[in-house]
């Protein structure tokens, strides 16, 4: 688990280097982007008492992932190295207990965030346990959209020459593919994912 951490926080502080190279000195309202994330997220989960509502679990996991995002660059600015972050996480980990009500535990969580203007590390994993997301599939979510966040960039996205459609299929279907084939534990995994995403581009040019 602690390398995982690791391979993400190296991956976010890229990522925000990338968009803005001195982003940690930008006050960025990253509790902000969190709460939005929330809402959308309930409407995902459903909470329409006057409709039938069924949680669409995949779109809340996705959610959840973005957040996560914002929650990675909360810690990096607040802690004073990738390994207290690390040991941070994997503490608060094993501390989270879900309440079984997922729209209870959601609304704490986001009125944590716009207490505190920080991020509630338990209470978000007691979101991933309310709707079944295990850690090492919100790595392998997590790090396939940072790669493929990365690989757009350096592809054309901001000046608009990058094609999100790959022989005949849109980007995140060529993501899911690749990450399937790929071995997720490895150190190598965001390379190798990489790669196989510009091998794939590569060929349909």
């Amino acid at each position: 688990m602690k390398q995982q951490i690791l391979a993400m926080l190296e991956l976010q502080d890229a990522m925000n280097s990338k968009v803005n190279s001195n982003w940690a000195e930008q006050d960025f309202a990253w509790y902000r982007a969190i709460w939005v994330e929330c809402a959308e997220l309930l409407d995902h989960y459903g909470w329409k008492w006057w409709k039938k509502q069924t949680p669409d679990a995949d779109q809340v996991k996705l959610e959840l992932v973005d957040i996560w995002h914002f929650g990675l660059s909360i810690l990096l600015l607040d802690s004073e190295g990738h390994d207290a972050i690390a040991e941070l996480v994997e503490r608060q980990f094993a501390e989270a207990r879900p309440s079984g009500d997922f729209r209870a535990d959601l609304e704490a969580f986001t009125l944590h965030t716009l207490q505190t203007r920080k991020f509630a590390v338990a209470d978000f994993a007691a979101l991933m346990a309310g709707i079944d997301l295990s850690f090492d599939e919100l790595y392998i979510r997590y790090v396939g959209k940072n790669v493929l966040n990365f690989f757009r960039q350096d592809h054309g996205y901001q000046d608009g020459t990058y094609r999100k459609q790959w022989a005949g299929k849109e980007d995140n279907e060529h993501l899911v593919e690749a990450v399937a084939e790929l071995d997720h534990s490895g150190a190598d995994f965001k390379d190798l994912l990489y790669q196989a995403l510009s091998q794939r581009y590569l060929a349909s040019t």
